[in-house]
């Protein structure tokens, strides 16, 4: 069997990225003919079409779309092969990260990591991105360098993640409500007018199942799509919010706080990030500074 091209995975991965011949021609400065030779010799390799004429365009087969991440990866980790190993200089370190993140955590621990890379590397600079969905795309086109948040079953499968705290939903009402007094029971605690966060329609959850075992049902008055919304709502009114603890820590100052009447799992908050990235040192090092922050560890 003959030695397969390893320099068309280049050339499909440009191809796929772009679907069109003419534009992977000049990415690849070459000529429109040269990438059309090239995509036929890929369409004999592989025994596919790859793209195909739709009008004026071109589109990715099923068997293209199935390849276009796996040889994207093939190109990044050949490339990072052949790269010289670089010296991590921190203080020559000209560079801007996106983080995103849900809100309640740059006001929790944005300081904090802010200060840790201002001493170490005052070249840098963060930008924190508001995380609207669990979509993994920003991550995998590079829009996005980190994320903070709890791995689910939109988290793309290439994605790599590492726990950074765990979590604990509590209650929160306004100082002088009714329940900042005397024991909370289920029952005392369901009685009362809740706020649900959700980017959905009204969505059951494991505190309803918890409540829903012992007979009872939360009475849900408004929905918000952020835990932020919930605690303004919360502290001007008798309403009862649900928030993580630790995520929320600065925005519930001046709010009466305290454990859920009932035994509702925690979650684990962690770092995700794309594996293009894994041994890129000034990544790596962000990595480091974002959990040392995160686990408590002060700037020396």
């Amino acid at each position: 069997m003959p030695r397969p091209d390893l320099n068309l995975l280049v050339t499909l991965d440009v191809l796929l990225a772009e679907g069109s011949v003419a534009r992977a021609a000049q990415r690849l400065r070459l000529s429109p003919s040269a990438m059309s030779r090239a995509l036929a010799r890929l369409r004999d390799a592989t025994g596919d079409p790859l793209l195909v004429r739709a009008g004026r365009g071109l589109v990715a087969t099923p068997r293209a779309l199935e390849l276009r991440g796996r040889v994207g990866q093939l190109v990044q980790d050949s490339e990072a092969v052949l790269r010289p190993a670089e010296t991590l200089d921190l203080k020559r370190l000209d560079r801007t990260f996106t983080l995103r993140v849900r809100e309640g955590f740059v006001e929790s621990f944005g300081a904090g990591i802010i200060a840790r890379i201002g001493k170490e590397a005052p070249g840098v600079c963060l930008r924190f991105a508001e995380k609207l969905d669990k979509d993994s795309a920003p991550l995998r086109e590079g829009s996005v360098d980190l994320e903070v948040g709890v791995v689910g079953d939109a988290t793309g499968p290439e994605v790599r993640a590492q726990a950074l705290f765990r979590d604990r939903f509590i209650g929160v009402v306004r100082k002088g409500h009714p329940l900042s007094k005397g024991k909370i029971t289920p029952a005392r605690y369901a009685a009362g007018k809740h706020i649900l966060v959700g980017r959905r329609a009204f969505k059951r959850g494991p505190l309803d199942e918890a409540l829903e075992a012992l007979g009872l049902e939360r009475k849900i008055v408004t929905i918000v799509s952020g835990f932020s919304a919930a605690l303004v709502l919360a502290r001007a009114s008798d309403l009862i919010a649900c928030v993580p603890e630790r995520h929320t820590e600065n925005l519930r100052a001046g709010m009466h706080s305290f454990a859920l009447p009932v035994a509702v799992p925690e979650i684990t908050i962690s770092l995700l990030w794309h594996p293009r990235l894994d041994a890129d040192p000034a990544h790596r090092w962000l990595r480091t500074c974002v959990r040392d922050v995160c686990a408590g560890k002060r700037v020396r």
